[in-house]
């Protein structure tokens, strides 16, 4: 229970400070906890991770005006251009949007930060958000968390 907890903690932690890594955390209890406990960790993960955005997505909205979340969520320069081009199809295609974001969440490319805050700025649902954020993130983490117990049970005994 206090492993799910923690998790939980440090995955929102890290939604909010790309510095901090729940997927390290994540499988330094590979090595030390049973597949339950893994799974539970896994989803507790994604429902911080998914708070963690929230702000960013604020950001976007025009909500928050934090001058750190601001610094945070601005484009590096390399990005800037393909974000506009990102907008402008998610704009008249809502659901490449919705495919963006569940990419980003799933997979970190693009940098799921700065789709955060561009889900924001198109004004997609929040609920929307959240889920797409929730499933990929769960998705994402029980693979992080299971495959090296798939992987080992090919091993020979």
């Amino acid at each position: 229970m206090v492993e799910t907890a923690l998790a939980f903690v440090v995955a929102t932690a890290a939604g909010l400070v790309p510095l901090i890594n729940i997927e390290l955390y994540l499988l330094g209890a590979v090595a030390v906890l049973d597949d339950g406990a893994l799974v539970a960790m896994a989803v507790a993960a994604a429902v911080g991770q998914t708070l963690g955005k929230i702000p960013y997505y604020y950001v976007g909205y025009g909500t928050i005006s934090a001058p750190w979340l601001k610094r945070r969520a601005a484009t590096p320069g390399k990005w800037s251009e393909r974000v506009t081009r990102w907008r402008a199809k998610a704009e008249a295609r809502p659901a490449w949007g919705a495919g963006l974001l569940a990419l980003s969440s799933f997979a970190s490319v693009p940098p799921f930060m700065v789709v955060s805050v561009l889900a924001g700025a198109l004004r997609m649902n929040l609920v929307l958000f959240c889920a797409i954020t929730f499933v990929t993130r769960t998705a994402r983490f029980l693979i992080l968390v299971l495959a090296p117990a798939w992987a080992m049970s090919f091993l020979p005994g």
